[in-house]
């Protein structure tokens, strides 16, 4: 029986998530080793919920550093249908502004040392990623920003570049030439790993404040960001709340069945360790 439906990861700012009841936490392991922390599971809007600090609590993993297959697999292991993921970004467009949340539907992968995948080590698969995030989840979200009274955007582009460092000026303007909406470290490889979990995930981006292209930028003293931040955790929480009480409690969406005829390698070509490894993920559809 699942022990969650619905998860939420936090990302900058967001440790904790207010609201919760019938509170405690797990450590999941997974094939993959050990995700950001343990998880807290709950209640939330009558619906059973899993949180993970994506970072740490303290905040203590770096972007580059972050397991997302362990993170993406533990929901899995847990039950979880659908995620939503929250996330500081910097803004690409004067239209933009700081403690505004956008709800990006596309991505542009700067990274490059990443894993985003669970397959490999003896199969190989594919899964379509044309339309990166799920729509259902992506409307609950924006949704929910209308009814808080917070500027949500639905719809955009989020850069995912490798960090930690911030852009240069040239790559900033770069993206800006490519029409992107905000830019941030992490979210990419969870919507890859998420969709071939077949996982429904959806982002709210969160921006603190706008990225080194625009004039006035190195102005803007870290106090100011952190109190963007604190500000942007509130309305998420509050935001993240509402969407989980909007969200349908069936799916019908095509991320249900995403890896269906992922896998391309012979059956009796893949070895028993990947069979074992990935039997949570693909296991229903090739008797494994």
């Amino acid at each position: 029986m699942a022990r969650a439906e619905i998860g939420i990861i936090g990302g900058s700012g967001l440790y904790s998530m207010p609201g919760f009841t019938n509170v405690h936490e797990e450590q999941i392991d997974t094939p993959f080793g050990s995700p950001s922390d343990a998880f807290v599971l709950g209640e939330l809007e009558g619906r059973k919920v899993a949180f993970l600090a994506r970072h740490g609590r303290g905040h203590r993993i770096l972007p580059s550093e972050l397991n997302f297959r362990a993170n993406i697999y533990a929901f899995k292991k847990l039950g979880v249908e659908r995620i939503l993921s929250v996330s500081a970004v910097g803004s690409l467009k004067e239209e933009h502004k700081p403690t505004d949340f956008v709800i990006p539907d596309q991505f542009i992968d700067r990274t490059f040392n990443r894993v985003a995948t669970f397959f490999g080590d003896g199969i190989v698969g594919h899964v379509a990623f044309g339309d990166p995030v799920c729509a259902t989840v992506a409307k609950a979200a924006a949704s929910a920003c209308a009814k808080i009274g917070v500027a949500g955007k639905l719809g955009g582009t989020y850069v995912c570049m490798e960090g930690p460092q911030f852009s240069t000026r040239a790559e900033s303007n770069l993206y800006r030439s490519w029409g992107a909406d905000v830019i941030g470290m992490t979210n990419l490889q969870e919507a890859k790993l998420a969709r071939e979990a077949e996982i429904c995930y959806a982002t709210i981006a969160m921006v603190t404040d706008y990225d080194c292209w625009r004039e006035g930028h190195d102005s803007v003293t870290i106090e100011e960001i952190v109190a963007v931040l604190h500000k942007n955790a509130d309305n998420a929480a509050k935001v993240v709340k509402a969407a989980v009480a909007a969200l349908p409690r069936e799916r019908s969406c095509a991320c249900a069945s995403a890896a269906r005829y992922a896998v391309l390698t012979q059956p009796d070509a893949i070895p028993a360790a990947a069979k074992e490894r990935l039997k949570l993920l693909f296991g229903k559809y090739h008797g494994w």
